[in-house]
Formats: structure tokens, sequence, C-alpha cells
């Protein structure tokens, strides 16, 4: 059973001392450095210009994983805080004996939160499918003979939760362990702490993908145990139960993707606002409607519901979270929060709207397709610029990427993985100018 004073863990990597919680700066709280640091991060900065919902969308009130990061951190915070108050009033040693306060729960999740999304690719989940495609099925297909089965399908399931461990923790010259965030907030980062194989070996909710690449297992480890989490599989096949309070950071995603997404189809004209009412008051109930409606615009009065319907599922969250909380701390919960949630029913007819009218609309279609075939073309002429003797064609590839030796990474699978993390890096409006670049459309900025 995981046990709350090791999963509130201060340590950062490279630490040779212990951080003690009662000895921290309260004007600068190390849960709240990790935010800071991620703020300033330039893959976070990139979320400005990566698709939410809408690819390569201009509208002005269209959500980027900017914006959505932020709004889930946000909704994160508030339920960490709600939790940590709970949590101290049960386990009252935690703030007696090593001195912390609800506050430091909310900053973990909201920290965690913040970076959900910082190594997601271009394009939304389709620039995902895209990298991955590329070498289940596409060119990259021919370098299967010369990965291990789970380094090859760390390629062909490529997974922007485990491309975000690698962005917050890989070393670079003069950057030894990344951004070096608590170990707390690494945890509550890791949806899921498995490898890539095998894949979705049980129906619990932290098997239905992986978190780390092959490259990153010792980091993950170390972070793992440090933390206390349970493992749940031993020999060649590592995994291990959830840090509790990843279920936050999952919750608020939910809620916000949920909420916020039905939101912008509205402002797009893609839903109707009388949907939106008739949805939206199932999960809103005690809705005044002399204020709605004295609401003069759409958007203020969807940004009405909006803020109800997010309120009413934190503290749905929240409760569900406190009445499962020593099942949490076994590993022995398997579902997502929302998948508990009393508005359950409700949940579900809201994204069937959304999948309906705002995932496959024909913007949306068309926008992914060309977001398919720009990171597919990326992909290929950067990784046949990896031959032995590259060509002088290779070589200018290399430099309008921005690199200018021809590896240097050693063994194919750390070579492969680089291409991908760095393309992933990129953002849409990058990407699109990179493509454009490559195939003659343009060679100006």
């Amino acid at each position: 059973m995981m046990q709350w004073e090791q999963l509130l863990s201060l340590k950062r990597q490279g630490d040779t001392n212990k951080r003690l919680r009662k000895e921290q700066d309260e004007t600068r709280l190390g849960f709240e450095v990790d935010y800071d640091r991620i703020i300033f991060s330039s893959a976070f900065r990139s979320l400005q210009d990566k698709t939410q919902v809408i690819p390569l969308s201009k509208t002005d009130f269209v959500h980027t994983r900017l914006t959505h990061s932020l709004e889930v951190s946000v909704v994160g915070r508030s339920l960490g805080r709600q939790v940590g108050r709970q949590i101290l009033e049960k386990y009252p040693h935690l703030a007696e004996v090593h001195g912390y306060h609800f506050n430091d729960f909310g900053a973990i999740v909201a920290a965690a939160a913040l970076a959900h999304d910082i190594g997601n690719p271009p394009f939304g989940h389709s620039g995902e499918k895209a990298i991955g495609d590329y070498f289940k099925n596409g060119n990259g297909k021919r370098f299967q003979k010369e990965l291990t089965p789970k380094e090859y399908e760390d390629l062909c399931s490529f997974e922007g939760n485990a491309n975000g461990f690698k962005v917050l923790t890989e070393s670079h010259p003069g950057a030894s362990g990344g951004l070096r965030l608590s170990y707390a907030t690494l945890g509550a980062f890791m949806k899921y702490p498995k490898e890539s194989l095998p894949k979705k070996p049980t129906p619990h909710i932290a098997d239905k993908k992986y978190g780390f690449f092959q490259s990153d297992k010792a980091s993950f480890q170390e972070v793992a145990q440090e933390l206390g989490l349970v493992q749940t599989r031993k020999g060649n096949d590592i995994s291990y139960a959830r840090h509790p309070l990843t279920f936050l950071v999952e919750a608020a995603d939910d809620i916000c993707y949920t909420i916020i997404d039905f939101e912008d189809g509205i402002n797009l004209g893609l839903i109707s606002e009388e949907y939106a009412l008739e949805y939206m008051v199932k999960l809103v109930p005690s809705i005044n409607t002399k204020k709605y409606y004295e609401l003069s615009t759409k958007a203020a009065r969807v940004g009405y519901l909006r803020a109800l319907a997010i309120g009413t599922l934190i503290d749905d969250a929240v409760r569900i979270f406190m009445q499962n909380e020593e099942a949490i701390l076994k590993g022995a919960f398997a579902k997502a929060l929302l998948d508990k949630s009393k508005y359950e029913a409700q949940i579900q007819d809201i994204l069937k709207i959304s999948i309906s009218n705002i995932y496959q609309s024909q913007e949306v279609i068309e926008k992914e397709i060309a977001g398919y075939e720009i990171l597919t073309t990326l992909l290929d002429v950067r990784c046949k610029a990896l031959q032995e003797a590259p060509t002088h064609y290779d070589k200018l590839v290399l430099t309008i990427f921005g690199e200018f030796n021809e590896g240097g990474r050693g063994l194919l699978y750390d070579e492969l993985l680089y291409i991908c993390n760095q393309i992933s890096l990129k953002t849409d409006g990058q990407s699109l100018r990179l493509f454009q670049k490559i195939k003659g459309l343009s060679v100006q900025d």
C-alpha cells in the first residue's frame, strides 16, 4: 500500500540530501517551483501553436493546447486543494509531523496538469497516429528487424505521455535531469506507468496506454521507487500502480475536454445553443434561468453554463476520490474517476454530440488529413538522412531541420526516437512551413 509521506516527495533528480517539507521556504515552495519551470520551458510555450480540437485554426476563441493546459491546471488545482484538505483531516500526522499543507496537493496536481500535453506532437491525436503509422505501415517499417519488440512498439504506438516524460526528465548539455521537477509532480504526471509492451494487458485504466520509452526506463523506475508506487508486474515487463494524484490530473483533463470542447463547438456554430442548454442543464439542475437569459451574447451564456458544469464535476470527482482513497493507495482502483460519476450518462451524452458535430466535422477531418501528410513527409525525409553515406540532399534536409551533423546519438533506436521527439516538439505552423520548404512550395518563413 502506498504512503502519502512518500508520494509527496520533494526530491529532484541528482539530489544528494533529502528535502523535508517542514524546511521549505513558504514563499517559493518546491511544488510551485515545478509549475514555474514548466511555464518557462520552450516545450510548453510551443503549445500555443498546437491543435486542441481544430487543427491550424485561426479562430480567436478556439482552444489551443496551451489554453487547454492552463485551464486543466486551474481545474486540477481546485481538485487537489479539496482532496488535500480531506486527506490532512484523515491523516493529521502529514501536517503535524511532516508540515504538509492542503495547498501542496493543489500545487502538485496543478503542475502535473499544466504539463499533461507537453509531449504531444502537432495536429492533435492524429499527430500521434501519423508517427505511429509511419513505422507500423509506412516506410519506417524497414527498421523493425533492427529493433527489439519494445523499441519498435515505442515507435509504432508513439505516445504523447511517454514523450512528455522524456521532455520533462531528459538531460541535455548543461541541464542534467531536464526540468528537474519534484518526484511528486512527475509521479502525478504519469498516467500510464508501464512499458509499451505488453499492450493493454488488463482493462485497468493504468494499462490503457504506456508512459515511458525504453530509453527512459531507468529514470522512470527511479521516480517510481522513490515514491513507493506499487509494482504491478515483475520480471521483464515493468509496470506500477498510478500515483493517486494522477487520478485528479486525469479528471481535470476529462472535465475540461468534455465541457470546453463542447463550448468551442457551440461558439463555432457546430452545435446549436438550444442543444447546449438541453444537455448542460442536466449537469446543472440548479441553473439560475433569469441570470442566464439576462446575458446578452451566446458566448456569455455558454460560458456561464460551462463554469457551473465544471464546478459540479469537480465536487463529484473529489467525492469519488475520497470514497475510494484506500483502494487507490493499494493500486486497486481500476477506472477513471469520472467513469464512476453520478453524471456519467450526461457526460457520455455530451461526448457523443462532440464526436459527431466537432471531432468528425469536415473541417477537422480535412485538417487532420493535411497534418497526417505533413508529419509523414517530415519523418520520411528525416529518417532517410540516417543512411551511412548521406547524399547532398540528405545534408540539405538536416540543415533545414536545424541540425548540422548526420547523427551522433549512437544506436538506431536512439536516433529514431530523437527524430520523433524533435518533430513532436514542432508546432503546427512550424511543421507546415517545413513541409512547404521540403516540397518546394515556399522558401520563405
